[in-house]
């Protein structure tokens, strides 16, 4: 694999999933892979678990980490071809990119979206200029409309903690004072697209998806009858679409609560405003997989990872 950009770029979930598990039992035993080799993760945005996580992931495989600020700690980048660099950029993608190359031997990229121009977003401009003049690989930290790394994540916590053959999964909105992006949810969409789940969508009208992302998944206005019989409830927050950007939206009558999931495991990305998006009794309840979630952040981590090392 030379670069992980979407979880698109999985070809086979099980196998990843079983192989990520695999990692977790023994996560030091690819150890010398990594040796002599430096992961530079530069970061357009703030992280606590993807900064940690990959850092900790690239250490269990030998490699050296090498952590940017980007954009408090280096130069103001200009990505648009053309330009005359008479503002606040001082300098152009084209050398940054082939710069951090002759440092790095991989390079971890988080760019969040601007939510407000949606063809901007949508081009990716940050991470495909990356991809586009870096000579090493590079993977997704989260970008504008996708987080991968997350997406893999979230599958291989399903996976571990069914105890059935095709367990019900519900992604559902929740509410949130901020405008929040869109990319933890695409992704985790598309992994479940690739798992054999029944999986369903409940959101508020006028909070639908990308459609060209949700295709035929079906989508439920009502939230309690998109939880009927939910083994889990994966819970995130997302401005409008259509309405890009928006908050169409402000009251609780969609903040998760144990009345609404019954039995059900409550899974979220962190991080999670408490009685707001999730009422206590159940991020406090052992039905919340939070915490795990976070921890096998690491190992999706590490195989991706271990996947571009072995192809170096």
């Amino acid at each position: 694999m030379k670069n992980y950009i979407s979880i698109n770029d999985i070809e086979n979930i099980n196998s990843w999933i079983e192989e990520a598990k695999e990692i977790k039992a023994n996560p030091l035993k690819n150890k010398e892979l990594g040796k002599h080799k430096t992961l530079g993760l530069l970061f357009f945005n703030s992280s606590l678990r993807t900064r940690l996580s990959t850092q900790k992931a690239a250490l269990n495989l030998g490699m050296d980490p090498i952590v940017m600020n980007v954009s408090g700690d280096a130069w103001g980048i200009e990505f648009e071809d053309g330009t005359v660099m008479n503002g606040n950029t001082a300098e152009h993608i084209k050398e940054a990119a082939a710069v951090v190359s002759q440092y790095c031997d991989v390079i971890a990229v988080r760019a969040f979206p601007s939510l407000t121009d949606k063809e901007k977003d949508e081009s990716e401009q940050v991470l495909k200029s990356f991809v586009k003049y870096a000579s090493v690989p590079i993977v997704n930290m989260e970008s504008a409309t996708g987080h991968p790394l997350q997406g893999l994540t979230d599958a291989v916590t399903i996976a571990e903690n069914s105890t059935k053959r095709k367990p019900k999964v519900v992604l559902s909105w929740a509410p949130h004072s901020k405008a929040l992006p869109h990319a933890v949810s695409n992704s985790f969409v598309q992994a479940m697209q690739k798992m054999d789940v029944e999986f369903v969508i409940a959101n508020p009208e006028g909070y639908d998806l990308n459609p060209q992302i949700t295709k035929d998944t079906p989508i439920y206005y009502n939230q309690e009858e998109a939880f009927k019989d939910a083994d889990f409830v994966y819970t995130k927050n997302w401005s409008s679409y259509d309405d890009y950007g928006k908050i169409l939206k402000t009251d609780l009558d969609w903040m998760i609560t144990k009345d609404k999931i019954g039995d059900a495991k409550f899974m979220h990305c962190l991080p999670v405003r408490r009685n707001v998006v999730v009422e206590d009794a159940v991020l406090d309840s052992d039905s919340s997989l939070v915490i795990e979630q976070a921890n096998n952040r690491t190992y999706a981590a590490q195989l991706v990872l271990k996947k571009i090392l072995e192809n170096l």
